[in-house]
C-alpha cells in the first residue's frame, strides 16, 4: 500500500513534472441487479479503469458529516457512518469543502482503524483553506457550525499536490482512490463567468497533473465533481477522466439532458457517473427542500405528488423510487445519497435493495413523469 509519506513525495514530483495526457481503453460497464449484486450476464464488478473497482453500486456522501444544512454531532456522524459500515456500504465520498475541513476530519475519524483494502475513498481539489477563526459565511451558507477556515481557488498542478496533502492530514489516512476536481463549474457563484477561465488553468495544471498521479500509481482514478454538464462535456475533449461525479443532473424530477446528451458522450468516452444527490437534496424523501437552496419550484413539487401518488399504488416508497431510478443507467457506477442519522442510512440501504415492479416504471413513462427512453424496469 502507498504511504502517506510516499503519496506526498510522489505528488510533489508528479506536480513539476511535465506529463502528457495518456489516453487508455476501459472495460465496459456492467450491469447489476436492484441489489447490487452483477446481473447473471455480468459477473464481474463495475470497472472503471484497470485499477478502480466499485464495492457495489451504492455509497455514502459526505455533505451530512460535513454539517450541510444543520448541525451533527461527532457522536451522531459516528453512529450514522458505523449504521453504514455495518449495513455493507464501502464507498465513501467527502470533500476540503464539506463543512471546510469537517466532513474528512469525520471520516477519517471513523475509517483509521478499518482495513484501507476493504473501502474505497474520494475527496476533491479545488480550493485551499487556510486557519481563520474570525471568517464568518453568513447563515445563508448550506454549512452550519463553526467553520474556522476560509479559502481559495487553486486548480494548478500545485493547487492539486497541496490540496491532497491537506487532506491526507485531515483524514488521517495513508492514501485516497478517487480525486474529483470540485464546482468548476458556471453555476459557482464565486467564480460566475470566470469559470471557464479556471478551467483553462485546470487543463494545463490539475487535469495533467492527476491523470500522471493515476498513471504512477498513486490515485486510482480522476474526473470533475459538477452540478451542469458543461464543464464534464469540455474535460471529455481535452483530458482522460476516469469518472464523472455528475451531482443533481440524473435523478427522478430532472434527467433528460443528462440521459440525451451528458451520458451518450460519456459512453463513447467510456467514462462512468457517480450520482451524487439522487434525492434533490431530500426533496424526493419529502423534505421541503429542493437541491442546496432555498425555494421549492412549483412544478417540481406537482411533479413530486404525481409520482408518489404511483409509488402509493405499488406500496414503494418515493425516496426508494429515486434510488433506484438513478442507479439503474448503464453509465452510472454508483449513487451516493447523503445521511446524518443512522435511520437514514439503513432506509437507503433498503432502498437499494427493494425489488420496485417493472409496472411502476411503465406507468411513469405512461403518464409522462420520467423520460420514455429512461432505462428502468428492464
Amino acid at each position: 500500500m502507498t504511504t502517506r509519506r510516499t503519496f506526498i513525495q510522489q505528488a510533489a514530483v508528479i506536480a513539476t513534472a511535465g506529463s502528457a495526457i495518456v489516453s487508455r481503453e476501459v472495460p465496459a460497464a456492467t450491469n447489476r441487479k436492484p441489489d447490487g449484486t452483477p446481473s447473471e450476464q455480468h459477473q464481474a464488478m463495475s470497472i472503471l479503469s484497470n485499477t478502480v473497482t466499485f464495492p457495489q453500486n451504492y455509497g455514502l456522501g459526505g455533505v451530512g458529516p460535513g454539517n450541510g444544512w444543520h448541525t451533527n454531532t461527532n457522536e451522531q456522524i459516528d453512529q450514522t457512518l458505523q449504521a453504514a459500515w455495518e449495513a455493507g456500504v464501502r464507498y465513501y465520498d467527502t470533500s476540503p469543502f464539506y463543512g471546510y475541513g469537517l466532513s474528512e476530519r469525520r471520516f477519517g475519524h471513523f475509517l483509521f482503524e478499518k482495513d484501507r483494502a476493504e473501502y474505497l475513498l474520494s475527496t476533491k481539489i479545488g480550493r485551499i483553506f487556510e486557519a481563520d477563526p474570525t471568517f464568518e459565511p453568513g447563515s445563508a451558507g448550506l454549512w452550519k457550525g463553526p467553520l474556522n477556515f476560509k479559502f481559495r481557488y487553486d486548480y494548478t498542478a500545485d493547487g492539486v499536490r497541496r490540496s491532497l496533502e491537506d487532506s491526507l492530514q485531515r483524514l488521517g489516512l495513508s492514501s485516497i482512490d478517487i480525486v474529483f476536481v470540485h464546482d468548476l463549474s458556471p453555476d459557482n457563484g464565486d467564480l460566475g463567468d470566470r469559470w471557464t477561465e479556471q478551467f483553462d488553468v485546470a487543463a494545463k495544471g490539475a487535469f495533467p497533473t492527476l491523470t500522471k498521479m493515476r498513471e504512477e500509481g498513486i490515485i486510482k482514478g480522476w474526473g470533475l465533481g459538477v452540478n451542469r454538464p458543461q464543464p464534464i462535456l469540455k474535460t471529455l475533449e481535452v483530458a482522460d477522466p476516469d469518472v464523472m461525479l455528475v451531482a443533481i443532473q440524473y435523478t427522478l424530477f430532472e434527467h433528460e439532458d443528462a440521459l440525451k446528451n451528458l451520458f451518450p458522450a460519456m459512453a463513447a468516452k467510456k467514462v462512468k457517473a457517480i450520482i451524487g444527490g439522487p434525492l434533490n437534496g431530500g426533496f424526493a424523501a419529502g423534505l421541503d427542500r429542493w437541491n442546496y437552496g432555498p425555494g421549492l419550484p412549483k412544478d417540481m413539487v406537482e411533479k413530486r405528488n404525481r409520482i408518489k401518488a404511483v409509488a402509493d399504488q405499488y406500496n414503494v416508497s418515493l425516496s426508494t423510487v429515486a434510488l433506484q431510478f438513478a442507479v439503474q443507467h448503464p453509465v452510472v457506477a454508483a449513487v451516493i445519497p447523503g445521511a446524518s442519522r443512522p435511520e437514514q442510512v439503513k432506509e437507503n440501504v433498503q432502498s437499494f435493495h427493494t425489488d420496485v415492479p417493472a409496472a411502476l416504471w411503465k406507468t411513469l413513462k405512461d403518464e409522462q413523469l420520467i423520460h420514455p427512453d429512461s432505462p428502468v424496469g428492464t
